[in-house]
Formats: structure tokens, C-alpha cells, sequence
């Protein structure tokens, strides 16, 4: 199991767990996520606590052979929250049955708001006294599990987010708005780079464009708290205490207010902003025209008033504040309905207006499905008021539809790579060709990593480990402990069993040959990439070189599989149509045993395979469209537009409506197990929605019976 997939399941256990609070409280669905949220927020705390203690307290000053004590700014520095040990995750875990746990929490949060004035009466903590002590106990260790002591990265961080995106999918908060997708957020974040200066998010929810500048930051090897400073609005008070949780727990601060943007503006930011980063609420009708008709935010006007004397759509209003704050180098990143890039009428003079400011850079169409709580398509706007003379009446188009990851049945995404392989567009438009040539570099220094790393592996125990020999091995033990039967008197000569058993140990030879080859390959290939300079030409000359392993470990993976099915068939054989166990010579237990480590094995080496051949892939996906590292327009994909076919084409600023289609192209990479994975989650998925439907009905009609 990739470790992808490991959190998959951690995330999906911790979440059953923690839903089984609705059962054992009182709390309704849109109440129990503030007690739940706390936990989580205490847990991913500690998870940093211990990330950076051991730093913090090497670097402390030590006098007459003492050190002083722990601060939160020794922490704080650090990006992660100083903890007292009552408010340890450790402590409360440990904690008896006998222990009020209750008041054990409430003095932890207590704690937390005593070092820290921005969550002064933000934690929860009179929640906790309506849930039963054992229930509390049992969520403490559900949320504590083993595996994540051993797990490293910001896992934690991933779960914190994986929770808030139940509870937005359960529309547990204001209809699931204060959620949005980690995978944009880090887009925006990346397009804008937000390396110092005021960060400004109107809408700021639970403060995730905060969060990931400050990753982005960190990624410099600086600190955010010294290069930030984040300011949000936000209208709901139980959203505003989220987002000082979430910016708390990575060692930040902001100044979030309590706000209605449309009507309100309690930060006084107008053009002072260098960043804004934001995902307003989508087409909304209910806004006071004559409230807001001399907004100073409005620089562009009204976008159009409807019958009722409200505006008849609120997207072009937060477009219009988006821009107003910036100043005079500012940058803007947010999310937008698609429906704003092509609105007709009052709108699209609007817009007329701000393309012919120059400042609108960039547009990236994202597909539907990228949303927890939505299902409609949306784009990115990225506006820039310092954009370089020569693009002043441009427009990057880039639609980003045919590039997602499936998460879910319901969910997309992007892996880290598509999201790299994005930005490396935006970075050969804005010139920084060089970062394009280091990127392409990485993936294939990874196809040679992941390459060596088939026979000489380190494991989660620190044990070296050969993917493929052990694979090998594995199959070997498996075939010679089934020997004593298949060559005994009773069966060997049946040519239904001999047939199998010929073709098994005929693939089986071929793939130990192709395994030794592709040994010779890799090291050959190693000799080579030691010469690697970070320049086009080479990378360029290398490219058909590391296209040999890649379908190397394709031919592997089909050969792995094949030969592990003939397995399979020669056991299904033997058992169902000779009796084999029934025989004294089939060891039932040890062959179900060596059956369990062969396919765990395969699966092993099959992933790390895919490894060699997935980061080839993105090497070949940059090279195949920017062949000699330099902007082009490519079909499909992007296409530096001008602002005269900007007009013409009503000033629309979709980019599906200029970048044309994509020439069609084979799928050599089709993974048939990929497919039947997803076919089976779509069963999954459908089959939980058809049960609850299902309970829902049954409760309906036990109600009207009553």
C-alpha cells in the first residue's frame, strides 16, 4: 500500500471514529465539528510540537551550565505552537477513566489561550463537558493511533484538512463555503509567490490562503511570521475561530475580523495590499445596490441592478475589491465562477474596464469536480498592477480541465507533479526559464532514484531491501513449497496442471532474465547521469536514455503481474479441480502464507516500477510541449492572448475559447488495475450513498407512521 494511500485510511478511520461522536452526544451535525475540530487542532499542535523540539531546544543559550526555559517564540519561529504539557496530546491520552477528561481539555485549551491573545475565546471548551467521559477517552486514542508516531511529514496537517473537508462535505457549516480545496489554495499561493509583504483574504473562511503563503514561504527557508502579515474578513464567528485555530497551530497570527465585505471594510486596506488571495461566495443576488453604489472599492462600477434594487450578481463586485486593494505592485489570486469569465451585459463592461487597465495576467480553467461541497467547473483569475510593459495587453490563457487527479468518485485534484508541471508554464511566461530546465532536471534525477531504488530500497524499519529480487524470491518460495505436490505421482503428469506449470515457470525465467537486464540498464544509466549539468542540451540528450527504463519497468510491471496470475492459477487449479488440500503434501497454511507475501511483494515492486515510468512521464510532458524550454502556445493547453482578440471575442476571459483543442493522443499508460480501483471506488461510493438513502427512507416512513 502506498503511503498515499496509508493516509487514505488513517484519514477515513479517524474520521469514522470521530462521526461516532453524533451517536453518543446531543450535539446535532452542524454542532459536534467545534469539539471534534478541537482534538484534531490539539493532536496536529502536538504533531508539530515534536517536529521542531528537539531544534528549538539545541539552539537555546545555556549559562553556567544551565538552559533556560521553553517560550512560544522559540516556537513561533519554528512555525509551530508552544505547548505546556497538560496540553500535550500525551498527557491527555494517558489520562484514566477516573480522570474528568473533560476539564483535562478545557485546561489544556486554557493553557493555549493564556500564551497566545489571538485565541483568547476561540478554542472550544465548555463543548466537552456535554460528552461522556468514556466516549472522550475513546476519541483521544482514535485520534493518537500508532501508525502516525512512526509516519513522517506533515501528516497531521493533511488530516486537519481532510476533517475540515467532512465537515464542509456533511455541510456542516453555512452550507460547506468555508472550505476550499488544498490543491487551488496551493496553486494560487504558488502563481502569486507571496514572498513578503501584506496578505489581504476578504473571504477568508478558515484561513487557508494564509496557511499555504506561509508554506510557500517556508519553502524559502525563511520565516512567515517575520515576511507576513495576514489580514482576513469573514461573516461567521464560528468560521473566524476555525481560522485562528488553523493559523495558530503553524505558528501564525493574523488580523481576521468579523465582516460582511460587501457592505463592510474594518481593515481600511484599500490599495495597501500586496497579495490577494481569496474564494468568495459564487453568484450571489442579495446585495443592497444602493448600499454599496459609492464603494470606493468600486473603481469599475456597478456590474448591473436588478428589479428588486440588488445587485443582479455579486461576482463582478468581489473582482472589484479584489483589485482595489492592491497596490501599486500588488497581485491577486483567487477563485471564480466560471460564469464571471464570459457574463454577458453590465458585467462584461466591467470587465471591458479591467482588461483595459493591463492588469489581468493570468487565467487557468479548472474542471468541475475539484470542489467538496460543489460540483461546477470554476477558474483562477491572477491579476498583476506591476505586470512588465510587454505584456500589458496580454492574457496567459491556460486551461487546466484535462489535468486533475481522481481522488474520490466525487473528487479531483492535482498531485503535486501536475501541479508543478502548471507553474512551470507560468514561470517560462514570466522568463524564469531556468527554474523550467531545473524542474525537468528533478524528474529525471527521480526516474534514476526511483530506478535504483527497485533494488536497493531502505523500508519503513530501516532494513535495505531488493524490490524486485525479493519479488522474485518470493515467487520461488511460493512455487518450490507447492513442488512436493505438483510432482507427485497423483498429478504430475495431468497436462491441465503441466501446461500452467510450464507457461508459469517459462514467464518466470523470462522476468528473472528481464529483472537482471534492467539491473545492467540502470547502472549502465547511473554511469551516465553522474556527467548531469543543469543545462537543456544534456537533459535533452539523457531524455532517451531514462525513456529506456521507463518502458523497461512498464514491460516489468505487465511481466510482474502476468506471472503472479499464472501463480494464482496453477493454486486455484490444483486446489478446485485435483483436491489439493485434501493432500498431505499441500501445506495449506504455509502456501496461503507465501501466497499473502508473494502478492505483497508484487505489490511493492509493481508501485515502485510505476515510480520509474510516472516521473519519465513528467519529464516527457514539459519536453513534449516546451521542447526547446521556452513559452510557446501549445493547443489545448495555453495560449498568450491579445487584447484585441480579447475584444472580439466580447471581452470573455475563458480560456477554453482561445487555446483551441488538443491534438488527440494515444494512452499508452492505460492501467487496467488503475481502472478497476476506480471502477470499484465508484461501486463503493454508490453503494454508501444508495444505503443512506436507504436509512434516510426508512426513517421518513417510520415518522409518517408514527
Amino acid at each position: 500500500m502506498s503511503q498515499l494511500e496509508n493516509i487514505e485510511a488513517i484519514e477515513k478511520r479517524l474520521w469514522g471514529a470521530a462521526d461516532t461522536l453524533r451517536a453518543n452526544s446531543n450535539y446535532a451535525s452542524n454542532e459536534y465539528f467545534m469539539p471534534v475540530m478541537g482534538l484534531i487542532f490539539l493532536r496536529h499542535a502536538y504533531s508539530r510540537f515534536l517536529a521542531v523540539k528537539d531544534d528549538v531546544i539545541a539552539l537555546l543559550p545555556t549559562r553556567g551550565g544551565r538552559t533556560r526555559e521553553l517560550t512560544k517564540e522559540d516556537f513561533s519561529q519554528k512555525s509551530a505552537i508552544f505547548l505546556r504539557e497538560i496540553a500535550q496530546f500525551d498527557y491527555l491520552v494517558a489520562l484514566k477513566d477516573s480522570d474528568d477528561r473533560a476539564r483535562a481539555i478545557i485546561d489544556a485549551m486554557e493553557s493555549i489561550e493564556a500564551d497566545y491573545d489571538s485565541l483568547r475565546g476561540v478554542l472550544p471548551k465548555s463543548e466537552y463537558q456535554e460528552l461522556d467521559n468514556e466516549v472522550l477517552g475513546q476519541l483521544l486514542r482514535t485520534l493518537n493511533p500508532e501508525v502516525l508516531k512512526r509516519a513522517s511529514g506533515d501528516i497531521f496537517g493533511r488530516i486537519y484538512e481532510y476533517f475540515l473537508t467532512q465537515f464542509a462535505d456533511q455541510k456542516a457549516h453555512d452550507g460547506g463555503e468555508f472550505f476550499t480545496p488544498v490543491s487551488l489554495v496551493s496553486l494560487i499561493a504558488n502563481v502569486l509567490e507571496p514572498k513578503s509583504g501584506v496578505i489581504l483574504d476578504p473571504a477568508c473562511g478558515s484561513g487557508g490562503m494564509f496557511v499555504q503563503s506561509a508554506h510557500f514561504v517556508e519553502h524559502l527557508h525563511a520565516n512567515p511570521s517575520e515576511r507576513l502579515t495576514f489580514y482576513g474578513m469573514e461573516k461567521n464567528p464560528t468560521t473566524i475561530r476555525l481560522a485562528k485555530m488553523n493559523l495558530a497551530v503553524h505558528g501564525l497570527e493574523g488580523g481576521i475580523q468579523k465582516a460582511i465585505t460587501y457592505y463592510e471594510d474594518p481593515h481600511n486596506l484599500r490599495g495597501k495590499a500586496d497579495f490577494v488571495m481569496a474564494n468568495p461566495p459564487f453568484n450571489v443576488d442579495e446585495v443592497d445596490a444602493d448600499k454599496v453604489k459609492n464603494d470606493p472599492r468600486l473603481p469599475f462600477g456597478l456590474p448591473g441592478v436588478n428589479k428588486n434594487e440588488k445587485v443582479s450578481n455579486g461576482n463582478y463586485l468581489w473582482i472589484s475589491y479584489f483589485y482595489s486593494y492592491l497596490n501599486d505592485r500588488g497581485r491577486a489570486g483567487f477563485v471564480m465562477s466560471s460564469q464571471a469569465s464570459s457574463a454577458g451585459r453590465d458585467e462584461a463592461e466591467v470587465r471591458r474596464k479591467l482588461v483595459e487597465t493591463g492588469h489581468v495576467d493570468i487565467m487557468i480553467s479548472i474542471r468541475s469536480n475539484f470542489f467538496y461541497t460543489r460540483t461546477v467547473p470554476c477558474e483562477l483569475w491572477f491579476l498583476d498592477r506591476s505586470k512588465p510593459a510587454e505584456y500589458q495587453d496580454k492574457v496567459l490563457m491556460i486551461d487546466a480541465r484535462n489535468i486533475y487527479r481522481k481522488v474520490t468518485r466525487k473528487i479531483y485534484d492535482f498531485s503535486p507533479e501536475q501541479l508543478q508541471n502548471l507553474l512551470a508554464i507560468v514561470w517560462l511566461y514570466r522568463g524564469e526559464n531556468e527554474r523550467f530546465v531545473e524542474l525537468l532536471g528533478s524528474y529525471m534525477h527521480r526516474v534514476m532514484v526511483e530506478a535504483r531504488q527497485c533494488f536497493s530500497k531502505t523500508d519503513e524499519e530501516g532494513t535495505e531491501i531488493d524490490v524486485l529480487r525479493g519479488f522474485l524470491s518470493a515467487l520461488k518460495d511460493l512455487r518450490e513449497r507447492m513442488n512436493p505436490y505438483l510432482l507427485s505421482d497423483s498429478v504430475k503428469d495431468e497436462q491441465a496442471l503441466a501446461e500452467i506449470r510450464d507457461e508459469l515457470d517459462v514467464a518466470f525465467n523470462t522476468l528473472s532474465a528481464d529483472v537482471e537486464k534492467y539491473s545492467q540498464s540502470v547502472a549502465e544509466r547511473e554511469r551516465l547521469w553522474v556527467q548531469q549539468t543543469d543545462d537543456l542540451l544534456w537533459l535533452k540528450h539523457t531524455q532517451p536514455h531514462m525513456g529506456v527504463l521507463a518502458q523497461q519497468s512498464r514491460d516489468l510491471v505487465k511481466q510482474a503481474d502476468h506471472v503472479s496470475k499464472l501463480m494464482n492459477k496453477l493454486i486455484d487449479v490444483s486446489e478446485k479441480e485435483y483436491g489439493a488440500k485434501t493432500s498431505y503434501l499441500w501445506a495449506n497454511a504455509e502456501i496461503n502464507r507465501l501466497k499473502k507475501a508473494m502478492e505483497s511483494s508484487r505489490q511493492d515492486a509493481v508501485e515502485q516500477l510505476k515510480h520509474v515510468r510516472y516521473f519519465y512521464r513528467q519529464a516527457e510532458w514539459l519536453l513534449e510541449r516546451f521542447p526547446e524550454g521556452q513559452f510557446r502556445d501549445v493547443p489545448g493547453l495555453v495560449k498568450l492572448v491579445g487584447r484585441s482578440e480579447i475584444k472580439d471575442n466580447d471581452w470573455s476571459l475563458t480560456p477554453g475559447r482561445y487555446v483551441g483543442v488538443a491534438p488527440e493522443e494515444q494512452d499508452e499508460d492505460f492501467d487496467f488495475e488503475e481502472a478497476l480501483r476506480e471502477i470499484h471506488v465508484e461501486l463503493e461510493g454508490l453503494n454508501e450513498e444508495a444505503n443512506e438513502l436507504a436509512l434516510k427512507i426508512r426513517a421518513n416512513l417510520e415518522e409518517l407512521i408514527k
